[in-house]
């Protein structure tokens, strides 16, 4: 699954810099991965151009119970900010279980996956019509195509994010995410190349290739390509794209064509996130992973030999069920053998409607404590990738906030006047924090 963030972003829609008032704007909360930001600017273009106004959308996660529960509260604060706005409530929490969000009285309608994307959707005649259901969520599974929806980037990021497929094949014990996304489709190679053509075009530095299970993308299209072919046709049709990023993808899925591109092309930013989860075999069986152990650690190696800049993200859960300490252990030694830079911890939680729900459950406080002990040595590993920055003069690419990203991942604070978000900008590196190098723009 796509890298997690499981915090609400508040994405205001204006149509200058001037704030809008109470009264007209809508307002965009964001929980959960990177295809849910994409979603939510889509979601806003269709909600400005059918003329909404006065709504609050809340884009769900569901992809751990905590994550539900940030999504109800969410809702109810949203209720209490905007009295009078219209509360839509969609995303994949909203997709699993829609009656249960449509009996909360601060939700004016329910609102599933695949019709938040369609322009429809947001017609305020329809939508805000007392006659119009409660709930329009519709089967999931039932759906077959994902087609490219054109945006000109997503407000306040630095680089815009590309979604070339959602939805999952995959039934790992762990996740509800398959319910709320359905089957994996992928959007066509030509209708992606024309959206990244027209965010270069717009002036954006930095394309992120985005989906739920993002190397399964071609399996459902004519002659099954590999997430490695439309790389590399994005990379040779629009030439003036600087810098090419992957989110979140599945280590055991990456074709020797992707691997080769990984190794050899500058464009193609020296970084990735892998969904390993565990770095225990055992536990790996039990979460029905298709990677083991090993795998992990030769991909981690085999691609640092070839290009020895490549930074490595992870996601990894805490206290999965029947984890012993021994299990953890692996788990732990793991993240030096692999190499990882960047650690997403999750702390494991029941998800009702899992398979792993119904396994023997490890002790809440021990899996608090396992997930402090990975974020420590997430924390360490972080140390040694922004050491290695300390002294050079290098390029960056400057966010909002008085920061910038390197192209590998190693976040920058500036010290002093910031340079135009967006743009790559140069930065002397002078020392680093527990957490950002600090850079001083030159």
């Amino acid at each position: 699954m796509d890298d997690i963030t499981a915090r609400p972003a508040y994405v205001p829609a204006m149509a200058d810099g001037a704030p809008p008032s109470s009264s007209s704007r809508i307002d965009i909360l964001t929980l959960g991965c990177r295809l849910n930001s994409y979603e939510s600017e889509v979601m806003r273009g269709h909600a400005e151009a059918a003329g909404l106004t006065d709504a609050v959308i809340v884009n769900t996660c569901a992809v751990t119970a905590e994550a539900v529960r940030q999504a109800r509260q969410t809702i109810r604060r949203a209720r209490r900010e905007r009295p009078g706005a219209a509360i839509l409530v969609t995303g994949c929490a909203a997709q699993i279980d829609p009656s249960s969000f449509a009996d909360m009285p601060e939700v004016t309608r329910v609102i599933g996956n695949a019709e938040k994307m369609k322009a429809e959707t947001f017609q305020p005649e329809i939508l805000l019509d007392p006659d119009t259901p409660r709930v329009l969520v519709n089967d999931i599974m039932s759906v077959r195509e994902t087609a490219a929806h054109l945006v000109d980037g997503l407000d306040g990021r630095a680089r815009a994010f590309v979604q070339v497929q959602t939805g999952c094949d995959h039934r790992c014990t762990f996740c509800i995410i398959p319910f709320g996304r359905g089957n994996s489709r992928s959007v066509p190679a030509g209708e992606v190349i024309d959206q990244v053509k027209r965010l270069v075009a717009t002036g954006h530095f930095e394309i992120v290739l985005t989906g739920v299970d993002l190397t399964s993308w071609g399996a459902d299209l004519p002659n099954t390509p590999k997430l490695g072919n439309l790389v590399a046709r994005i990379l040779k049709l629009v030439p003036d794209l600087q810098q090419l990023r992957l989110s979140s993808i599945d280590a055991i899925e990456i074709d020797e064509p992707l691997f080769d591109l990984m190794a050899n092309e500058p464009r193609l930013a020296p970084h990735l996130h892998l969904s390993f989860q565990s770095g225990d075999d055992m536990i790996l069986k039990r979460m029905k992973r298709r990677h083991s152990r090993q795998d992990a650690i030769d991909l981690c190696n085999r691609l640092r030999a070839a290009r020895p800049e490549m930074a490595f993200g992870a996601d990894l859960i805490a206290g999965f069920p029947t984890e012993t300490d021994d299990m953890f252990a692996n788990t732990l030694r793991s993240v030096d053998e692999c190499g990882i830079d960047y650690l997403h911890v999750f702390p494991y939680s029941p998800r009702p409607g899992t398979p792993a729900a119904k396994m023997p459950q490890v002790a809440r406080d021990i899996v608090k404590a396992r997930a402090a002990t990975l974020r420590q040595k997430g924390a360490e590993r972080l140390a040694l990738r922004l050491d290695r920055h300390v002294g050079a003069t290098t390029l960056a690419l400057v966010e909002a906030g008085g920061r910038a990203r390197l192209p590998d991942f190693s976040p920058v604070r500036i010290d002093g006047v910031s340079p135009e978000p967006g743009r790559p900008a140069r930065f002397r590196l002078t020392s680093r924090t527990a957490t950002d190098l600090v850079g001083i723009p030159e």
